[in-house]
Order: C-alpha cells, then structure tokens, then sequence
C-alpha cells in the first residue's frame, strides 16, 4: 500500500475528535468530506489561540455521498458503529482506509465485518476535545494520534503530515492501546460520582483509582501490552494536574443522557480478565454500576 499524496478523506461523525481532524486537514488545505446524523453548513474548532471554521455541509444522506474515497477517519462512538454503517458502504472500495478513532481495544473486530477488502487501522486519541453548548469544539491540548506502523498507518501519517494533528507509528500497539485504555477505564469513576477531574486530589479517590489501574494493568500484561509498574502512578497523576473542571466523553454523555461506552472502556477489562482467570474484585461493581446508569432499566 502506498501513500497517496493527496488522497481523498471523509470525516464520518464531526463531534469533538472528528471535528479536530477534520479542522487539521482544513488548515493544511486538505478540507474533507464531512458525514454525519445533522445537517450543518460548518464546523468550528475552538483553542487557546483561536477559531478553525471548516466548510460544510455535513451530509447527512450516504446515497448522495457521491464517489468513494481513499482514506475515512471514523469518529462516532462505538454504540453508533451500527448507524454509521450506511456511510461505511457508501465511502469504501476496496483498499479505503478506515481509521477508526475510537475508544478500547477491540477496533478491528468492531467495524471489519462492515468493510470488508478494506484495512481497518485502530487508533488511539491522546488530546482533549469537547463539544460546547453553542455546538463548537474546544481543544484544550495538543493534538496527537497513535496508529500501528503498518501500511495502513503510513497512509493516514501522510493524510495529516504538517498538519496540527500529530501521528506517532507504533511497533508495539498492543501497549499503547492497552495502557489509554486505563486510562479510559479509571475515568469511568467520574461519571459513578459525577465529579470532573478535580475529584482525584482526594485522598480516598486517589487509592481506589490506584488500585482499579493496578487490576486493569494486570489484565493488560495478560493480553500482551508490556506495561511498567509505574503506569498507574503516572495515569493518577496525570489526572491530578489536569485542570480541576476537565471532563471526559463518557462523562458528558452520562450528563447528555446518552448511552455509555461502559462496554468499550470498562467491560472488557472484567471479560478479558475472566479469559484469564484474573480476579478483579474493583471491576466487579464499576462495571455494573456503569451498564446500568448506560441501560437502566429504572
């Protein structure tokens, strides 16, 4: 597979990550297509040194998509991987690739099935975005992709080289992913006590975030990631020099009403650990507190 120099790239699903993609291409003179569930004549990216407006439409009809393109970064929740479906057949031929910027582990196995012939790239997302109330985007960190070095991610590091988005090719994946995927898991503690980061400076939260990231970094090792006992440490601390009113995606859906990605970020920490024979008494009740405040019913 080689890079194409300007290949043509939809942004399927322009919420916080999608649109941050999308405004990194925009800039570099490198606009995509934009797909999702509502009509918008724009997207807008807010940061600390200003706006990025990226021209629509959002199309909301795949049967006017018109022809297919080379490279797709899909942006919407794992829970949507089914409604997007339509658009997935509509943008891929055989050989597009779908880089999918997601949460979890299980990517690949996710949205293969509905593309078949194509290369399914997972990604891992390291910067901080989140829709505001008017409906833009603010970015409050730098932002950076990790994708696996493979041709594949060859591909998407050319889509947005010079742009603001960074991409990092990684020859060990499986410990990147893994050791976001704590960081994912530990963060579904905001959305039980429906606190923002400020709730790590306590004492009591900070020993039981330890000891969560401690279970989830056993069943990481078992399924291959090669993590320090220092990962832990770093993720709380992380969290403590966070700004004291950050959220995190779950948490704003939790907030939203919306379903959550309980499954993706903290129910495969417990199914994998059951494949193992690990015990991990801290998932046992983070999950299911967590699929029910998503599912009810109640």
């Amino acid at each position: 597979m080689t890079p194409s120099v300007n290949p043509t790239v939809a942004v399927v699903g322009p919420g916080a990550i999608g649109t941050t993609v999308a405004a990194a291409l925009h800039e570099a003179g490198r606009t995509p297509m934009l797909c999702g569930r509502t009509d918008r004549e724009r997207l807008e990216l807010r940061d600390a040194e200003g706006l990025v407006v990226v021209p629509g439409p959002v199309r909301t009809d795949p049967a006017q998509s018109g022809e297919a393109v080379d490279l797709v970064f899909l942006a919407v929740k794992t829970t949507q991987v089914d409604a997007a479906a339509p658009w997935l057949a509509a943008l891929c031929r055989r050989g597009t690739v779908i880089c999918v910027l997601q949460n979890g582990v299980e990517q690949e196995s996710a949205v293969a099935p509905y593309v078949p012939g194509c290369p399914v790239l997972p990604a891992v997302v390291w910067f901080p975005a989140e829709v505001q109330p008017g409906g833009s985007v603010w970015l409050r960190g730098e932002a950076r992709l990790t994708v696996p070095d493979v041709p594949a991610g060859r591909v998407v590091l050319e889509a947005l080289r010079g742009t603001r988005c960074s991409v990092d090719l990684a020859a060990d994946f499986t410990s990147v992913a893994w050791r976001k995927l704590l960081q994912n898991a530990v963060a579904g503690l905001m959305v039980l006590s429906g606190r923002r980061s400020g709730m790590f400076g306590r004492a009591d939260i900070a020993r039981l975030a330890l000891d969560y990231l401690r279970e989830c970094l056993e069943v990481a090792r078992a399924e291959g990631a090669v993590l320090g006992d220092e990962v832990p440490q770093e993720i709380l601390d992380s969290f403590q020099a966070y700004p004291a009113d950050m959220g995190t995606s779950i948490l704003a859906d939790r907030e939203a009403g919306r379903s959550l990605e309980w499954n993706t970020r903290n129910g495969v920490v417990l199914r994998r650990a059951r494949v193992h024979g690990i015990p991990t008494p801290i998932s046992d009740v983070v999950v299911p507190l967590l699929a029910a405040a998503s599912d009810g019913p109640g």
